[in-house]
C-alpha cells in the first residue's frame, strides 16, 4: 500500500518540477529616460495603453531641469520655468540643503547627493494611485507637489 502512494508522489513531483519557467521577453520600450541617457534621435512610440511608458524624443519636449540641487543652491531661475509653475513657486522656500548627517547617509547609500527639486515636462511623467512621479537615474523617486515641481521622496533622507 505504501509503495503505490510513494510512487504516485514521486511521479507528481517529477512532472511538476521538469517544466522550466523562463520569463518571456519583454518587448515593451524602456521606462522614462532623463538627460544623460542615450535615446535614438526622432523616436516617438505611440503608447498602446495609457499606463505603459513610451520612449520620448527630448528635442520635442525639452529636458528635465534641476531647480534646487542637494546643496540647496537654486540652479534654475523662475524665467526658465513655465509661466504657470513659476507663478506658484517660491524658490527661496525650496532652497534648503540636506543636513550634514543626511548628506553623509546619501553618499554612503547611493554614492551621490541627488537634487532636491526637479522640473519635469509632462511627457516624462508616470502616474500611479499615489500621484505623478518620475524616477531619476533609476534610483530616486520624485513626486509632484501642488506647486507643479517634483520633490525628492522623503524616505531617502529621513
Amino acid at each position: 500500500m505504501r509503495i503505490p502512494v510513494i510512487a504516485l508522489c514521486f511521479v507528481v513531483l517529477v512532472a511538476a518540477c521538469h517544466r522550466k519557467t523562463v520569463p518571456s521577453k519583454n518587448n515593451a520600450p524602456p521606462a522614462t529616460t532623463l538627460p544623460g541617457k542615450s535615446v535614438p534621435p526622432n523616436t516617438t512610440v505611440p503608447s498602446a495603453h495609457a499606463d505603459s511608458p513610451a520612449i520620448i524624443n527630448p528635442t520635442i519636449l525639452g529636458s528635465p531641469l534641476i531647480v534646487v540641487d542637494g546643496s540647496g543652491n537654486i540652479v534654475t531661475s523662475k524665467d526658465r520655468l513655465p509661466s504657470d509653475i513659476a507663478a506658484k513657486v517660491h524658490l527661496s522656500n525650496l532652497a534648503r540643503s540636506f543636513t550634514p548627517a543626511q548628506k553623509k547617509n546619501l553618499v554612503y547609500r547611493y554614492k551621490m547627493i541627488p537634487p532636491k527639486v526637479l522640473y519635469v515636462p509632462e511627457g516624462y511623467v508616470s502616474k500611479s494611485a499615489r500621484g505623478k512621479y518620475i524616477i531619476y537615474r533609476k534610483k530616486f523617486w520624485y513626486w509632484q507637489q501642488a506647486d507643479g515641481l517634483f520633490h525628492l521622496d522623503p524616505t531617502y533622507y529621513q
